[in-house]
């Protein structure tokens, strides 16, 4: 069964660049990103773990964690970190997750559970699907599930984004509208009556359509 939107993500140990883990304790009752991989030496995969080690900061300012995944060794990763500091600038500062068993991957749904055999004579192609961004909550719910094709780089930057809303909305009752960023206007939940819209904004909303009542951000 895929993972769907909040989901409890499975709990599952694992082998990391950074040590064992148990990924429930691992999370520590923070927003988490799992974001996998499909093979080691991968040339968009070399990209996008550059770039996510860059801005790692960003997410460090939000309080987020950012864990890597790919099904090969953890000797592979280790080889492939030098590979992405030389070419891209910055090498992986997060744990990255050694699936060699292709637990996780099955787990979340990323793989078919008949899968075996040795991850080294895997192809790309053979793991193309394991290409997902899973953004998921300090109560442990995935809130977020992006798969993404193996020829396309992922936008770490829409993440950021998307990681600002849920945070936004997960704190005050409202939601976010198209290509929102941080700090411009936002929605009344629809779930707010208007007499209780009046008490948290007695200043009033902008309403182009009754169901569309827009005010500024709230502070986080």
């Amino acid at each position: 069964m895929a993972l769907q939107l909040n989901d409890t993500v499975p709990d599952f140990d694992a082998v990391t660049t950074e040590g064992n883990i148990r990924f429930h304790d691992w999370i520590d009752n923070k927003w988490v990103v799992l974001f996998s991989h499909p093979k080691d030496f991968t040339p968009v995969c070399t990209t996008e773990l550059g770039y996510m080690a860059r801005i790692k900061p960003e997410f460090d300012k939000r309080g987020v964690k950012i864990i890597g995944l790919s099904v090969d060794p953890i000797d592979r990763h280790a080889g492939w970190a030098k590979d992405i500091e030389e070419t891209q600038g910055f090498a992986p500062n997060y744990p990255m997750i050694a699936d060699v068993d292709y637990n996780v991957s099955k787990l979340y749904g990323m793989l078919p559970a008949a899968v075996s055999g040795d991850p080294t004579k895997r192809t790309p192609a053979d793991n193309q699907t394991v290409r997902n961004v899973f953004v998921i909550a300090p109560d442990k719910k995935v809130k977020l599930i992006l798969v993404y094709p193996m020829t396309t780089g992922r936008n770490f930057d829409e993440v950021l984004r998307v990681i600002d809303s849920l945070q936004l909305t997960a704190k005050h009752k409202v939601a976010t509208p198209v290509n929102w960023k941080n700090g411009e206007e936002v929605i009344i939940a629809g779930s707010v009556s208007d007499d209780d819209a009046k008490q948290q904004y007695p200043d009033g909303w902008k309403a182009p359509k009754p169901y569309i009542r827009i005010v500024p951000q709230p502070q986080v």
